[in-house]
């Protein structure tokens, strides 16, 4: 950044000048506009001086949020780039990194957007580096966010002991319950923080905005979904847990996070939401391999059936001899972003 230029009025006593500018500071909204370059990414920054208005302060943080953003890497693919991004999380209170990726339409036009949420372990770099949805992506013009799984680094005693719990495998929930509520907080990550800052600074148009996921991702993505009616456009699944409350993994997590009441665990169970959705149409599609070592453990012909007795469609497909890793997800994900481009693209 070039150094700050002053102009100064060659018929006034320079000091006179700066008191003047200091008064004028303190006793007027002041904006000062800079423009950060990082790796090609501009991102605009304003400051408001203290008193200035709520709606002022509300921006001002949003826009502390645009500050913090650090690219990590860029790499050309199908004609757009994937890129990965860090910045300090307010909700999850650390470090948090999330993969974007911009087709070539972005360099012209605002695009749709689709949040892919992974499954147990994963970080942001196993969807962008496994699946391969850039080629699709590219062709349907969608700009495709994938986040991590969990908050990282808190130093929260038990928090990296097993693979099913903690780091690695927040469950998208919101938790409620010491020592964990104070970083826990999935949910409210995705369906808020992240979605301000991509909207923030990327050209996309907030109101195409669809979800889908993986496992525990597809899990995140139904309930996304069904507690935000409107809010996404199309929802699709890879092997969801589609019943945590009654699956081994999550009902560990649930227990955890969010206590032993139980009703509480229901706030974030696709199989319990379903039965109360009110919302727009939805037009669901999961697909399921036959083969897969956890199908006990995902439960999607309990949700089936409590979308079919409030009439919501869902596209189910049982992919023989498919398990629950990448090569299923990669065999299928163009039928998936077709599927949201059909609704995102309309």
């Amino acid at each position: 950044m070039g150094a700050a230029v002053s102009r100064v009025d060659s018929h006034q006593p320079q000091k006179r000048n700066v008191s003047s500018c200091r008064m004028h500071c303190v006793e007027s909204l002041c904006l000062i506009f800079a423009v950060l370059s990082i790796s090609h990414l501009y991102i605009l920054v304003f400051f408001f001086p203290p008193g200035s208005s709520a709606r002022g302060a509300d921006k001002k943080k949003r826009i502390s949020r645009r500050m913090a953003l650090k690219q990590v890497s860029s790499s050309k693919s199908f004609g757009g780039f994937q890129k990965v991004f860090e910045h300090d999380s307010v909700e999850l209170k650390c470090k948090m990194k999330f993969a974007v990726y911009l087709p070539p339409k972005a360099e012209s036009a605002k695009c749709p957007v689709l949040y892919f949420l992974s499954g147990l372990t994963c970080t942001e770099q196993n969807f962008i580096t496994k699946s391969g949805f850039q080629q699709a992506a590219s062709e349907h013009g969608l700009i495709v966010i994938a986040p991590d799984t969990s908050p990282r680094g808190c130093n929260i005693k038990g928090e990296d002991d097993s693979w099913d719990f903690g780091t690695g495998a927040g469950f998208y929930v919101d938790a409620t319950e010491d020592p964990w509520k104070t970083n826990y907080r999935m949910y409210s990550y995705v369906t808020e923080e992240l979605p301000q800052l991509v909207n923030a600074n990327f050209p996309v148009d907030p109101q195409r905005t669809s979800i889908f996921g993986h496992s525990m991702g597809g899990h995140g993505a139904l309930i996304c979904t069904l507690k935000n009616p409107g809010k996404y456009k199309s929802v699709s699944a890879f092997a969801p847990i589609c019943n945590p409350m009654l699956c081994v993994w999550s009902k560990k997590a649930f227990g955890e996070f969010l206590g032993p009441d139980q009703n509480k665990w229901k706030a974030y169970d696709a199989t319990h939401l379903v039965k109360s959705y009110t919302g727009s149409q939805l037009d669901i599609l999961i697909d399921q391999g036959k083969a897969d070592e956890f199908y006990d453990q995902l439960l999607p012909e309990n949700f089936i059936a409590a979308c079919t007795e409030k009439k919501i469609p869902v596209v189910f497909r049982l992919q023989e001899g498919y398990d629950h890793g990448y090569y299923f997800i990669a065999t299928f994900i163009a039928d998936h972003i077709r599927h949201h481009a059909k609704y995102l693209n309309a």
